[in-house]
């Protein structure tokens, strides 16, 4: 219960903060797809309270026959990337330094668990996750665990609102590999690259 508090209190600090349904035109997605040379994979972004270890926000980065980033409930953007209902499209490793630095400061850090998939696996949590629809506040684990969870391979990772419960059962999956990303960054320079203008994925 106290994660679920700290979930709602968090709001202001772009954590789980309310999404509303948004739907980029089809040229400005196929525009922007990106599609990497690595292995297909998932990826699971915690963040937590350095305080307390809290679970704060979840994110999943799925790369399958393009790269997209399931964001639910977040207020993570970038003005030159097209967005569906919480689906961001044309994630390249530079829009993920980006996600990963607009959360990770001097009171969050954030935990990055990657698991290496078919593109069978790959595309159909893809698909769930860009059928989901936006999601409602305080919703980010549950909708990723949802997800997860109706996925082939995956149905050992219980439906949960908690982040650090999901990340818990997350890394129970076979083969994970995990980092921790620290930053020293004041809470007022919260995202401060996520703002630049120019398109991302140049550089």
């Amino acid at each position: 219960m106290r994660h679920f508090l700290f979930c709602v209190a968090f709001l202001a600090l772009a954590a789980c903060g309310g999404a509303e349904p948004v739907w980029a035109p089809d040229e400005q997605v196929t525009r922007a797809q990106f599609v990497s040379d690595e292995p297909t994979s998932i990826t699971l972004f915690t963040v937590t309270r350095v305080m307390d270890g809290a679970g704060a926000h979840s994110g999943l980065l799925i790369n399958g026959s393009q790269v997209i980033m399931f964001d639910p409930a977040g207020s993570w953007h970038h003005p030159a990337l097209p967005e569906r209902n919480d689906v961001h499209f044309g994630v390249t490793p530079k829009v993920v330094s980006y996600y990963i630095d607009y959360h990770a400061r001097e009171t969050f850090d954030v935990h990055e668990q990657t698991v290496l998939v078919s593109p069978d696996i790959a595309e159909t949590v893809m698909r769930r996750a860009m059928a989901y629809g936006a999601v409602p506040k305080a919703n980010c684990a549950r909708a990723i665990s949802t997800i997860l969870h109706g996925t082939p391979g995956m149905e050992q990772i219980g439906v949960t609102w908690f982040p650090n419960r999901l990340r818990a059962e997350f890394d129970k999956l076979p083969g994970v590999t995990t980092r921790t990303i620290r930053d020293d960054d004041a809470d007022d320079n919260h995202g401060v690259l996520i703002v630049q203008q120019g398109d991302p994925r140049l550089g």
